[in-house]
C-alpha cells in the first residue's frame, strides 16, 4: 500500500454508531457541544493533512455497520484505504458481531470514545471492540477523532513500510 502516491488518495473510514447523530444536544455535558457536522468536517480536514480523504458515515443500525466494516476490510486488502476510526457508541459494550467482522475482515480498528467510559456507568467499562482494535482513544472529547486517524495513519505507514 501506497500511502503517498499522487491519485487517488488512500481513504480512511470514519464509522459513528448509535445516537451520535445526536452530538451537539444529547448531553451536551459529556459529549460537548459539537455536532456530528463538525466531527465530520474536523476529520476531513485531519485527513486531508495527512494526504487522506475521509469517508464519514454514521448508522443506528448494527447490521449496517457490520456491512461497512466488512467493505472496509476488502478495500484496506486491495490498499485503497488505510483503516478505521469506529465509536460504536453503546454497540461497543454489546456487539459481538462488530468484533466479529473487523477480526474476520482483518480490518485495522481504531476504537474511540468521546468520554473517559471508565469513569461512568459499569456496563461502559467492558468493550467486546478493544480486544480487536489497533488502539483504543477514549476521554479526548471529539479531539479524539484526529488523534485517531493520526494513530491509524501511523499504524498504516509502518506496516506499509514492513515495520
Amino acid at each position: 500500500m501506497s500511502l503517498t502516491s499522487s491519485s487517488p488518495s488512500p481513504v480512511v473510514l470514519v464509522l459513528n454508531g448509535p445516537n451520535l447523530n445526536l452530538l451537539g444536544t444529547r448531553e451536551p455535558e459529556v459529549y460537548g457541544a459539537h455536532t456530528l457536522a463538525d466531527v465530520e468536517n474536523m476529520c476531513r480536514e485531519t485527513a486531508a493533512e495527512l494526504g487522506l480523504s475521509a469517508d464519514c458515515r454514521q448508522s443506528n443500525h448494527e447490521g449496517e455497520l457490520v456491512d461497512w466494516v466488512q467493505w472496509a476490510g476488502r478495500e484496506q486488502a486491495a490498499g485503497r484505504l488505510i483503516g478505521a476510526v469506529l465509536n460504536a457508541g453503546a454497540y461497543t459494550h454489546t456487539s459481538v458481531a462488530l468484533h466479529d467482522a473487523v477480526k474476520g475482515a482483518g480490518l485495522r480498528m481504531i476504537e474511540l470514545h468521546i468520554s473517559n467510559v471508565h469513569a461512568r456507568e459499569a456496563f461502559r467499562h467492558h468493550s467486546y471492540l478493544s480486544p480487536a482494535a489497533a488502539g483504543i482513544v477514549v476521554g479526548f472529547g471529539v479531539e479524539g477523532y484526529p488523534l485517531a486517524i493520526q494513530g491509524l495513519h501511523r499504524l498504516a505507514t509502518a506496516a506499509a513500510h514492513g515495520a
